[in-house]
């Protein structure tokens, strides 16, 4: 007879090799068919709504590593949220407009701009944004991305330019909107004006320079021929100079070097001497600050005035406490500029090149130009030094090149007319982790006023118009009226026609008695766009609302999305656009480096899923600590790729254990479970709630540590190894086997379930071979609830102890093994000296106990002090392990005094032969 055939030995379909990169797409595709997102939306339809609000993505160019953690965290909340009593709509979205799609059709697609007016230019630039759209849409449905791909919102849509033109006419409407001409950061690569959230530091070489300017009309505080000393690192501006600013309240000393006379701070005298290499000076004279308002210097080498002002702005940390003063070129110079009515000049154009207003410059680009002026004050005999310093400067941060700050006039909102709503919307509002509060709220409360306007042709255009008499025009029947053509039409039909034409028929207005309109040719800041979502998107969408229970971005996106989505909700609702939001850090490379081209460390999204599969990804994003920056590369995706294959081989043991299990015949209620299964579902249950509360906070390490130690140490480790002997041996019904069976079949449901956010994939093929369930999708069912098991806490206390009574035995086996006493375990005989309690604990399990320890004999043979010397020693037991006696059953692999003891099964033991006997006799 051949007593294999008598065995229960696992059987599934389940591969244990998971091949991801070949099945996901297959499963992905089912999911398509069957309309997955639609069917979840339909199940959970009436249910509270859970609005996770996406950020969206700038549609140029393959998904980087950020993106893919960004969308799966997003998908992993999203479905859990889904399957938690929630209804979750997730509407992706993508913003479209802005210099990088301008650069990447003269760039990459080689199309010349000055051939073709700006409706057809911005036509091509529609065009390459929807092939982006389309090309990263695929690569995140890749990555297991759940949401309503088919309807994602866009900021090109017209119907997303509509509302954000009326969110233009909201914040006009309460005065936030105005147009001045102001210093603002300026990019000559890109040609336009720049918002703060736009601007990144790097080091800078700059020029630092020393001038003296002398004294024209000292106001009888002093003398005519003394010079008042600046620094600065920016020569380019001494062309734009018009006065002079010094601090009320500081003590300024004539100094004496030489024939020459100086002012400056006499805070600084000691550095800037040291500076100057003056090595002998005398100090003449002091006085406050403010005894030189409106002194007159000569400017160094053109014929003009330069004028000393007082300035709050003025401090000691670095130069000469007199600040060259030009308004056209910086914020707080412009700011007390006003104040003294010095006038505004620029003499740099948009492309950052000197102008005709700096007479002996003209046409050098800026930052060639300090050479030159440097040269010219040298040659005046107003530089006292030239030196070079490297230091933060700001860069445009999509062409990574300097900024100035130029004058122009240009449309801003105010934020400063409802900072305190700002403020208190911020204070309403859960930040994770709670450093972003701080954050925010230290950039709203020294944030000047948002620049908005962009002088580039790719945007929506900021619907104004003007009067003849230049007075701008912006009334709710205007905003109304564009809205409604841009929700008709798209934005480019304001590039299309004349101002007459956009206006309401018969539209008339004082500032233009002659019927005459003109329209603005700026666009809108990409951020009011992108910021304008809660609005389009939210509230625009029948499936969604305003606020969102979470945003969740980059932490980048304090100074973005996050920033100008609450400007713009607060200005236009007076509440945040969001309840809660999240923020994660950046994806590195192994060694904690910034992912670059030029370092060939970069990690592609692509190639991840091609050699390890999409599930694999989703399983890293989960086992990192995201909030903070994360690193990524082979090595660590091979160390989740072995955790996947634990969690898989899990799922694969118990699908195969239970391919004779019917939950609805062979189900053992839990009060006839045996207590060793019970402890298993009451470890099950604490992993249920755990895994539930770590999703709630957010918190995916846990989960992903969590579920690997369930599956490693409960489970693998113990349970189904000591399980294997009931399982494969023991009659198909005995009740010890469908006892094992029914938690296998709780443990497969919840695991199943639990990790189907962070796997979709894998869960779904898991899915499909548990012939039990109705549903034709685990993404169709809700997560498992926790359960208390009558007398869990005592049960789980006593096996608790047992467990770690078993670790002892454990390494007693492996020291057995190591000294050749015994090969595998089912060797070995123990014989056992516990102490009081642990011989207590041995006597109150009804469990067998050579079972659960996986040896063949075992034989409690007196107490702890009663031990022989040659017993291995532990804190509550003492044991010898040896050869069991015996011969080994040729069906159950013990070691048995009793083979043999059956006539017609010689080589079995009792067990097995009585088993054979009862269940197995028609295979003799």
């Amino acid at each position: 007879m051949d007593y294999k055939e008598t065995l229960r030995m696992p059987k599934t379909d389940f591969p244990m090799r998971g091949n991801l990169p070949k099945k996901e797409p297959e499963i992905q595709k089912k999911w398509e068919e069957m309309d997955i997102y639609e069917k979840v939306q339909e199940r959970t339809k009436g249910r509270p709504l859970f609005i996770l609000h996406d950020g969206p993505p700038f549609a140029n160019g393959d998904i980087h590593m950020g993106h893919a953690l960004n969308k799966i965290l997003k998908d992993i909340i999203v479905r859990y949220k889904s399957m938690s009593g929630y209804c979750a709509p997730y509407v992706p979205g993508w913003d479209t407009h802005g210099l990088p799609i301008e650069t990447a059709l003269l760039k990459k697609q080689k199309i010349n701009r000055k051939e073709m007016d700006v409706a057809q230019f911005r036509k091509h630039c529609e065009q390459y944004a929807w092939e982006q759209i389309e090309r990263q849409r695929v690569q995140f449905k890749r990555l297991g991305i759940r949401g309503d791909w088919k309807n994602p919102y866009v900021t090109l849509k017209p119907e997303y330019e509509a509302q954000q033109i009326r969110v233009f006419g909201e914040m006009a409407k309460k005065g936030y909107i105005y147009k001045g001409l102001k210093p603002v950061y300026w990019s000559p690569s890109s040609e336009s004006a720049l918002a703060e959230a736009e601007i990144e530091y790097y080091d800078k070489r700059s020029p630092s320079i020393y001038v003296a300017f002398e004294i024209k009309d000292g106001k009888n505080v002093l003398t005519d021929g003394e010079k008042i000393v600046i620094w600065t690192t920016t020569p380019w501006t001494i062309p734009a100079n018009l006065g002079i600013a010094v601090h009320p309240d500081l003590e300024y000393s004539v100094v004496k070097v030489g024939a020459d006379k100086f002012v400056i701070a006499s805070a600084l005298l000691e550095e800037v001497a040291k500076e100057l290499d003056w090595t002998e000076y005398e100090v003449v004279k002091s006085f406050k600050g403010k005894e030189l308002e409106y002194v007159v210097a000569k400017h160094p080498f053109y014929d003009r005035d330069s004028l000393v002002i007082l300035g709050e702005h003025v401090t000691t940390d670095a130069g000469t406490g007199c600040v060259h003063t030009a308004p056209g070129h910086g914020e707080d110079d412009f700011v007390v500029g006003q104040k003294y009515n010095l006038g505004v000049l620029c003499p740099v154009d948009e492309r950052g090149y000197m102008t005709e207003e700096a007479p002996g410059f003209e046409g050098l680009f800026y930052d060639d130009a300090n050479k030159k002026i440097t040269e010219k004050l040298e040659e005046v005999g107003a530089l006292l030094k030239l030196s070079f310093i490297t230091h933060s400067y700001p860069h445009d941060w999509r062409t990574k090149k300097p900024t100035i700050f130029r004058a122009t006039a240009q449309w801003f909102a105010s934020i400063k007319d409802f900072r305190d709503e700002l403020l208190q919307a911020i204070k309403e509002t859960k930040w994770i982790p709670n450093w972003g509060e701080i954050r925010i709220h230290n950039m709203i409360r020294d944030r000047s006023d948002w620049c908005i306007s962009r002088q580039r042709a790719w945007g929506v255009p900021i619907p104004v118009f003007y009067g003849e008499n230049g007075e701008p025009i912006i009334t709710d029947e205007t905003i109304e009226h564009v809205a409604k053509l841009f929700r008709e039409h798209g934005s480019n039909v304001w590039f299309e026609r004349e101002a007459k034409d956009l206006l309401p028929e018969g539209f008339t207005h004082p500032s233009s008695p002659n019927g005459i309109f003109t329209k603005e040719t700026d666009i809108m800041d990409v951020w009011f766009d992108s910021g304008s979502s809660h609005q389009a998107v939210l509230v625009e969408r029948e499936d969604l609302q305003r606020p969102a229970d979470l945003y969740l971005e980059g932490s980048d996106q304090y100074r973005g999305w996050f920033n100008s989505s609450l400007s713009t909700a607060v200005a236009v609702t007076g509440k945040a656009p969001y309840k809660g939001v999240l923020s994660h850090g950046f994806a590195l490379d192994g060694e904690g480096r910034k992912m670059s081209k030029s370092l060939g460390n970069v990690v592609v999204p692509a190639k991840v899923t091609e050699q390890f599969g999409a599930d694999i990804l989703r399983l890293w994003v989960a086992s990192v600590d995201y909030q903070s920056d994360v690193r990524v590369s082979d090595a660590i995706l091979k160390q989740v790729s072995e955790v996947y294959r634990k969690i898989r081989n899990t799922y694969r043991f118990l699908l195969g254990n239970l391919f004779d299990f019917d939950p609805n015949q062979h189900r053992v209620s839990v009060e006839k479970l045996r207590e060793v299964d019970r402890y298993i579902l009451i470890k099950l249950n604490k992993l249920i709630a755990k895994v539930r509360k770590a999703y709630e906070e957010y918190d995916f390490a846990s989960i992903y540590h969590d579920v690997h130690n369930f599956c490693t140490i409960e489970l693998s480790s113990f349970y189904l190894d000591f399980a294997k002997d009931i399982l494969y041996i023991e009659a198909a019904d005995s009740h010890n086997r469908r006892s094992i069976q029914t938690v296998l079949y709780e443990t497969l449901l919840a695991l199943v379930k639990l990790m189907t956010p962070i796997l979709p994939h894998t869960t779904e093929e898991v899915w499909g071979h548990i012939e039990s369930v109705e549903e034709k999708s685990v993404q169709l069912v809700d997560m498992p609830e926790a359960v208390e098991i009558e007398g869990s806490k005592e049960i789980e206390a006593k096996w608790d102890q047992f467990m770690s009574v078993r670790d002892d035995v454990l390494k007693a086996l492996e020291i057995a093994r190591n000294e050749k006493v015994i090969g595998k375990s089912l060797n070995a005989a123990l014989i056992l000296y516990p102490n009081e309690e642990i011989k207590e604990l041995f006597n109150s399990i009804q469990e067998d106990l050579k079972q659960l320890f996986i040896v063949s004999q075992l034989e409690i043979a007196g107490d702890y002090k009663d031990a022989p010397e040659e017993a291995q020693t532990f804190d509550s037991i003492k044991i010898i392990v040896k050869q069991a006696d015996g011969e080994t059953c040729e069906r159950c692999w013990v070691v048995s005094t009793d083979i043999g003891t059956d006539q017609d099964h010689p080589t079995l033991c009792k067990r097995c032969a009585s088993i054979v006997k009862d269940h197995y006799s028609h295979l003799a």
